[in-house]
């Protein structure tokens, strides 16, 4: 399918009223969460399409999805798989677009290490644990670990280390103080719902690979017009401001 074309139609399906359809289902990167609810929610309103959100590393979305999943679109947290997925077919060619981009923040609740340094931190951790995203499967894993290792810390820190499956499990460990320090996603960094942090360092972005997150509409969905219909909503203004509201940066 053109890729002008693809959402193009996207933009007059917006125009019309939505009959009754079955719920449309949306596999979402664990650091997306948030944001992904509130757009399926502000979607719902506008245009009476129910939208269900399932939550995992993208890794595991893929895997799910390569196997027969029954999702219809997936907003991973990163464009490799979404490509693998054109590649394969299972994927819809002309419908992958970058709908956020991420990015990391060393953060941490552990009142030693209040008013301190949060990077200092890592060159000693001493007793202390560091949580990241499982590297092979989660995007903002393999990120965190490309700036650990550039900045020559990734043998310190290894020892000390407690994998998140996924980032928001990441958080999980750091929030319930499992962990002293974790590299957690930006966008959860700027969650109100946290407790304030003792101290947060946001991580170079010219340290890891760009965190582009990219949505693809899935082969099963081909012809379903929500789908279509929600990916165009996905490009437009109103999400533009959810998402950049969360702390992510918008590609033009």
């Amino acid at each position: 399918m053109n890729h002008g074309l693809f959402f193009c139609l996207a933009a007059l399906i917006l125009g019309l009223p939505t009959a009754a359809a079955e719920t449309l289902t949306v596999a979402v990167a664990s650091n997306f969460s948030r944001p992904a609810q509130e757009l399926a929610s502000r979607y719902e309103e506008a245009t009476g399409q129910a939208v269900r959100i399932t939550t995992g590393s993208t890794g595991k979305l893929y895997a799910q999805i390569s196997n027969g999943a029954p999702f219809d679109i997936l907003l991973a947290a990163d464009s490799a798989r979404p490509v693998l997925l054109e590649e394969s077919g299972l994927g819809v060619a002309g419908s992958r677009f970058t709908y956020a981009i991420g990015g990391l923040t060393l953060w941490s609740l552990d009142t030693e290490f209040a008013d301190l340094d949060c990077r200092a931190a890592l060159n000693d951790l001493g007793r202390h644990r560091l949580a990241i995203a499982n590297p092979e499967t989660a995007p903002y894993g393999a990120a965190a670990k490309q700036f650990l290792q550039s900045a020559q810390l990734w043998d310190k820190v290894a020892p000390h280390l407690v994998y998140g499956e996924n980032i928001a499990q990441t958080l999980q460990f750091v929030a319930s103080g499992n962990a002293s320090l974790g590299l957690i996603a930006q966008s959860q960094a700027r969650d109100g719902r946290l407790p304030e942090a003792t101290c947060q360092w946001p991580v170079p972005k010219d340290s890891h690979s760009a965190l582009e997150q990219q949505a693809i509409l899935l082969r099963r969905a081909e012809d379903v017009a929500g789908a279509v219909e929600f990916l165009g909503f996905l490009r437009g203004p109103v999400a533009h401001d959810v998402i950049s509201s969360h702390g992510y940066s918008v590609a033009e």
